[in-house]
């Protein structure tokens, strides 16, 4: 991609297929899970000491459990955002050209072509794909968020390192890295 690369401001994942595998587990009851990967969150901690992260999630019926991991575990911004309106919503927040979004779906290659930056899981759309400025190695919901998270770091911010994140000290003191 030939975009203006300068230090983003925020980082903006969709939920479903990013986060989780994007499948939806239905029972008789209605969707009762949905599966979220490994060591995502805690990349996104050490991440988070660099930029402004946010969710967004167009999974009206999933909500709550998006919500529950997200907002409630994570306690990081989601938003209920149709994946159609998600340029405007963007745009009404953040200036585009700081912005990191990431993406799976059928319509997020019309944000991938306009934000700065760009970011699909391996098994994105295809067109997602296409428009992406990076593809993960990893699947969403099989630590495709940490995969971008560390990507983010060494292409965005100089001299990372993990000793020097709070995030990380305390993790590692907690005995959960």
């Amino acid at each position: 991609m030939d975009k203006q690369l300068k230090k983003p401001l925020a980082f903006i994942l969709d939920v479903d297929g990013v986060m989780t595998d994007g499948k939806f587990y239905y029972s008789e009851q209605g969707k009762m899970f949905k599966v979220f990967g490994a060591d995502d969150n805690d990349a996104l901690s050490m991440l988070s000491e660099f930029i402004h992260i946010e969710f967004v999630t167009g999974d009206k019926r999933g909500f709550g459990i998006s919500h529950k991991r997200i907002a409630e575990d994570m306690k990081m911004p989601l938003s209920l955002v149709s994946t159609t309106h998600r340029i405007n919503w963007i745009k009404e927040k953040f200036p585009t050209d700081q912005i990191v979004y990431m993406g799976d779906g059928i319509f997020d290659h019309l944000v991938f072509n306009q934000v700065a930056y760009s970011i699909a899981p391996a098994n994105a759309d295809a067109n997602c794909k296409q428009c992406a400025d990076y593809i993960t190695e990893r699947s969403g919901g099989d630590r495709a968020v940490a995969e971008a998270c560390l990507h983010i770091m060494s292409t965005f911010f100089d001299a990372f390192d993990t000793s020097q994140v709070p995030a990380v000290n305390a993790a590692i003191k907690n005995g959960s890295v």
